[in-house]
């Protein structure tokens, strides 16, 4: 047979005594390129001798490019090394048993390790401490099992660390070992919270920076337990049994960065001396504290928020310099106490003073002169009587916003309060009456709650409201008024008059209310021949009406077109006609309940054109009443039966 030219560049004669070469890198000749499917890279190399045996094999012209063909094939096919024989195997070549991906990451029975770093072992109801947990583990959740102890020797391995959290489990000082946390060097965050410990740990790592510790039985806490903490922040020492015994003089020495300290729920008797001057949140709330000692609070001027309510101050436990020193405080909350007066020394940053449930009976204004940034006032549930709040004695408070008088026994509305006040809250107190000028030193007013005084209509001068011309909200509801009061302001979206003895509704007294959204009539004495006509035409904007526990017969005429939810339930409706809801076309909500409703009172085509009515409810009526919703409104469960 004879050869083509190039057939012995490609495929020289084999020898047995050659030295096998390695594999060079070419490109192939033109000729290769022309047989295969485009260009190629080969690797040229001594053919085997069982290759060279089938191209030869037929001496025939077609035979041979056939077995061109097939050689070319297998020559691309063939690895770049000598076959491999037993006991040689290429070793990047994923073998039975192998994988190509890197092995799973340890991680123990149970838990989920979303990342290398992460260990997540949460709710499983453990009992002993996991086993296998990776030495790169940098977060681990242990919370909410039932770990009673701490290994000493599984919790060395881990010092990497930063994260610990054991929240929610049994652990007893017992079961956590005076060295458990040394080796743990990189630790930042670490959550004991609603365990069983009856002492704090007596050593943390000095790498900390946030401790939560609430909710256990700690007594006692160690100069090492928070001290020398340079990078610490957050302590959360709550609900747990210190004492002012257990809580060293040096508990923080050294941690002058702490800004938030949770001491909140214990058996403190005293504000704890030396505390950190880094302080920005201190919670002191529930306690026995009844002195501040003078010089308590000295250093600590980067102090924002001090939270001092449900103790037992009194005023002798407070001096002048209590808080003086506390030029950045904007929150400080003494409610709940036994004071009798408003404290001295408040520093003029303060923004919310809370002095609700003491037993303050005078405000003098001298106390509240140097807090001229005030903007939210609580002195509710004192015992602030007619001479309690002298007239300007709040004016300095020029930036006032609200003031909370409710609970009192305040017999007018103070006068000369700050004119930017925005919300005047006083109700429960004993208001009888509102003068003409009662209201107008305040244009801005927004909201005004007087529910629940003595108010009588014959004492309301009809023009008290009238200079409220800012007025959003109105609440008059629990008084003794018979009819609504003249002058309201036009720019009303809320009108409270339930649980008075209102007899009548006169349209010219609604009159201008144009933006009014929700009105309360609830639990008055309003038959239907005392509303008068034309009394809805102005109102609009009204959404929300309750006419509900009045004396009506029927449902009133003429609703406002804009109205979504009316209340009629527990009046003495037993009839409800085909026109009953022409004017209220965007119905959504309609209470029918405690009426005098029988099975067939409501007219079939009393809903027919309230296309949005998804809410009817006539339960407890003498039957089950039966109606019809109209095709397009939504099939919601109706409320029904006897």
């Amino acid at each position: 047979m004879v050869q083509p030219p190039w057939f012995a560049a490609v495929f020289p004669p084999f020898r047995k005594d050659a030295p096998v070469r390695g594999p060079d890198w070419a490109p192939c000749p033109d000729d290769f390129n022309r047989i295969g499917e485009g260009p190629y890279l080969s690797r040229r190399r001594h053919a085997p001798l069982w290759l060279g045996a089938v191209v030869g094999i037929s001496g025939k012209t077609a035979e041979l490019g056939l077995a061109m063909r097939l050689s070319l094939l297998l020559l691309l096919l063939l690895p770049s090394g000598p076959p491999p024989t037993s006991g040689m195997e290429d070793a990047a070549f994923p073998h039975l048993g192998e994988s190509s991906q890197p092995p799973p990451r340890a991680c123990p029975l149970r838990c989920f390790c979303p990342r290398a770093d992460t260990v997540d072992c949460n709710g499983l109801d453990l009992q002993v401490f996991p086993d296998n947990i990776t030495r790169a583990a940098q977060h681990l959740s242990l919370q909410n099992n039932q770990l009673q102890e701490l290994p000493y020797n599984e919790l060395s391995r881990l010092s990497s660390l930063r994260t610990l959290n054991l929240h929610n489990n049994l652990i007893s000082s017992e079961g956590l070992p005076d060295e458990a946390f040394e080796s743990l060097t990189q630790l930042q965050h670490i959550y004991v919270a609603h365990n069983k410990l009856s002492v704090a740990p007596q050593f943390l790592p000095r790498s900390l920076r946030v401790a939560d510790l609430a909710a256990n039985q700690v007594t006692e806490i160690f100069p090492l337990t928070f001290g020398e903490k340079p990078a610490l922040r957050s302590v959360y020492l709550h609900n747990n049994r210190l004492s002012n015994a257990g809580l060293p003089p040096d508990a923080f020495h050294g941690s002058e960065a702490v800004a938030t300290l949770s001491l909140s729920s214990n058996r403190l008797s005293y504000l704890p001396p030396s505390l950190p001057p880094s302080l920005e949140r201190l919670h002191l709330q529930n306690n026995l504290i009844s002195k501040v000692p003078r010089g308590a609070l000295s250093r600590q001027t980067h102090l924002r928020e001090l939270y001092l309510q449900h103790n037992q101050l009194t005023d002798s436990g407070l001096d002048a310099t209590t808080f003086s020193k506390l030029q950045h405080l904007e929150y400080l909350d003494l409610s709940h106490n036994q004071l009798t007066s408003v404290p001295a020394g408040l520093p003029r940053t303060l923004g919310v003073l809370h002095l609700g449930r003491n037993r303050i009976r005078w405000v003098e204004a001298a106390r509240l002169r140097g807090a001229r940034r005030l903007r939210y006032l609580l002195l509710q549930h004192n015992q602030l009587g007619a001479m309690g709040l002298p007239a300007g004695a709040l004016r300095p408070l020029r930036g006032l916003h609200t003031l909370h008088l409710y609970g009192n026994r305040l017999e007018r509305v103070p006068l000369a309060l700050p004119r930017r006040l925005r919300a005047l809250v006083l109700p429960h107190n004993h208001v009888t009456a509102l003068g003409a000028r009662d209201l107008a030193g305040m244009p801005g007013l927004a909201e005004l709650n007087l529910a629940y005084n003595r108010l009588v209509s014959a004492r309301v001068h009809h023009r008290a409201f009238r200079p409220l011309r800012a007025l959003r909200s109105l609440d008059l509801a629990g008084n003794q008024l018979t009819r609504v009061p003249g002058g309201l302001p036009g720019s009303l979206h809320s009108l409270r008059l339930q649980r008075n003895q209102l007899r009548t509704l006169e349209p010219e007294l609604l009159a201008g209310l144009d933006q009014l959204r929700e009105l309360s009539l609830a639990h008055n004495r309003l038959r239907i021949g005392d509303i008068g006509p034309g009394t809805w035409h102005e109102l609009q904007a009204l959404q929300v009406l309750d006419l509900s526990h009045n004396e009506l017969s029927f449902v009133p005429p003429d609703l406002p077109e804009a109205l979504e939810e009316l209340h009629l339930q527990g009046n003495r409706i037993s009839h409800v006609g085909a026109a009953a809801f022409l004017s209220t076309p965007r119905l959504r909500a309609l209470f029918l309940r405690a009426n005098r409703l029988h099975m067939t009172s409501i007219e079939p085509e009393a809903f027919l054109g309230l296309l949005h009515l998804s809410v009817v409810d006539t339960a407890g009526n003498p039957e089950q009443v039966m109606f019809r919703l109209p095709p397009a409104a939504p099939r919601q469960p109706r409320v029904g039966g006897p």
